[in-house]
Parts: structure tokens; sequence; C-alpha cells
């Protein structure tokens, strides 16, 4: 390991003739780091002008950083997909509100969801269909991976078997959707308006 020699506080370069003379190990310019340099850099013209080009170094980073940061706050196609899906799946508990849950007809669970028939997650087609998404309580949900032979059942009830047939057709020809960003924000924005009706 190569040892730093102690050297006098001397000014070189743009500090030259600046320094107090004291022996040290860590310089810049010349000058010690804990004895002249900070205050050179305040307080001489040459000091001053170093100073303001390092600041501008440091400031063109530092605004492309709060671009970044900005662009960064706009939301990912997963988080419009979530967004909308808040106000969608509220509006369906709303409209079904006065019914029991889908697939266990009970009437008295203290939390329901706006449960998918086709899950959300495996049906992007299917995840703003208004027959696939009833109110079903939290027990069928999410403890239950949706009771699915009992959600059929209840959706047959609810709207006859040619809507439940329409709708498995519509799932294999529907599975998967690509959402563009203007179309999440109308779909939040109509379930939205919907609620305040």
């Amino acid at each position: 390991m190569i040892e730093i020699k102690a050297k006098k506080c001397k000014g070189t370069g743009l500090a030259k003739g600046y320094g107090c003379g004291k022996l040290t190990k860590h310089r810049i310019c010349g000058l010690g780091k804990m004895c002249c340099y900070t205050d050179w850099l305040l307080n001489s013209e040459n000091g001053k002008i170093k100073l303001a080009k390092a600041t501008l170094k440091v400031s063109k980073p530092r605004l492309d950083l709060e671009k970044a940061k900005k662009e960064s706050k706009e939301k990912t196609i997963t988080q419009l997909i979530n967004d909308a899906r808040k106000y969608f799946q509220k509006w369906i508990r709303k409209r079904d509100e006065q019914l029991p849950c889908i697939s266990c007809g009970n009437f008295y669970s203290k939390f329901y969801d706006g449960g998918h028939f086709f899950k959300a997650e495996l049906y992007t087609g299917l995840i703003f269909n208004e027959i696939n998404c009833n109110k079903q309580c939290r027990k069928c949900n999410r403890y239950l991976s949706g009771n699915e032979s009992a959600y059929r059942i209840g959706l047959i009830q609810k709207y006859g078997i040619k809507e439940v047939e329409k709708l498995e057709r519509l799932s294999k020809t529907n599975r998967s959707k690509k959402f563009e960003r203007d179309e999440l924000k109308e779909i939040k924005i109509y379930y939205q308006n919907k609620l305040k009706k």
C-alpha cells in the first residue's frame, strides 16, 4: 500500500499563491482539504468560478433526474387497469347490493367483492364484462378460489343459460386483450359516472 506523504498547503494552478503552509496529506489544487480549500472556493475569484462550473455540471443531470421522476409518475398499463377495475367492481357491488353472493347465496357477509367468473388475471378480455363480474362474498371469491361451480349455477339463475353459454364462447375468442391508455381512462370515467348516478 502506498502511503501519501504530507506536503505544505500551498496553491497550485488556479489556486496559486493561496494556502496556509500547514502539512496536509489530502489536497485539491495544492490546498489542504481540511484547511484552505473551502475558504479558497468561497472567497477567491478563481474559486468562485470553479464552484460555479461544478454546480452547472451537477445541476444538468439533476434536471434530467427530475424529468425522469416526473415521467415515471405516469401510470403503467397495469396501474391503469387496476384504477379502472376499482370503479368497475365498486359499481358491480352497487348494482348487486340487493342481491346475495352469486355463488353461495349469502346475504349476511361482512365484505363483498366484485368477483369474476372467468378470472381477471387469466381472461384480460373479460375484465370489464358486466355479466362476468358479480357481487360475491369474500369467502367464496378469495378463500374458495371463486367457488366456480356454484358461481356458474348463480350465473344461470341470474342471466339464463344462453347468456352464460355466450360468455363461455366469449372466453375462448376474447381471452386476452391489450388495453390502450386512453381506453382504460375512459372505462374508469364511465364507471365513476355510473356510480354517481
